[in-house]
């Protein structure tokens, strides 16, 4: 093995699960004709997944064989190397606070960046570009009740807002409350009425 894909492989390997890489960190060690050859031949050995356009990530080895990393794990890492905001869809969020017994199926993330695509072995992620409001709180537990009120939609918010203010901690819901100018019109009026009841 030559030079160029063993420092590939090598750096790819010290990132931890879910870690991606992108040709231009290697530009320094050579061409990006060489670099591209060497990535693509990595990946044609299954050293490495090409989970999108430029971006690759190490396949996990265990005991039970290999599998591709985690896709919450990659999502976060694309995010961290990008500076987007990556969250949850309101489907997850909306099973996880508790206001739908309902369990997506697709994995689906939400993002301030570009809609794209992701695979990872046989599943395929979906990150798809949604307004600025829909992440402006982040992906605390207040910015997680945008998504799922987002999700749930007008016939189920006031039901879903009277959950939300007994089960979120009382600084995620004065956040939410606080937020309703940047959020749609039907969502900041129910927002308000229940802040009102208190």
């Amino acid at each position: 093995m030559n030079t160029l894909p063993k420092t590939i492989l090598l750096h790819a390997q010290s990132l931890p699960e879910g870690g991606v890489l992108s040709p231009k960190e290697f530009l320094h060690l050579g061409s990006r004709a060489a670099i591209d050859q060497a990535l693509s031949r990595m990946t044609k050995e299954g050293k490495l997944l090409r989970v999108g356009r430029g971006t690759y990530v190490t396949p996990i080895c265990s005991r039970f064989g290999t599998r591709p990393p985690a896709p919450k794990k990659v999502v976060e890492s694309l995010a961290a190397q990008s500076g987007e905001v990556v969250a949850a869809h309101g489907a997850f969020a909306a099973n996880a606070l508790g206001l739908t017994q309902q369990v997506p199926i697709r994995e689906v993330y939400l993002t301030s960046g570009r809609t794209r695509k992701l695979k990872l072995g046989r599943s395929e992620v979906l990150v798809k570009h949604v307004p600025s409001w829909m992440l402006a709180l982040g992906i605390g537990p207040a910015g997680a009740a945008v998504r799922a009120l987002a999700w749930m939609g007008p016939p189920h918010v006031e039901e879903s807002l009277a959950t939300l203010r007994r089960t979120l901690p009382p600084s995620e819901w004065r956040a939410l409350a606080s937020s309703r100018a940047a959020l749609p019109s039907w969502m900041a009026r129910a927002i308000g009425e229940e802040a009102a009841r208190g």
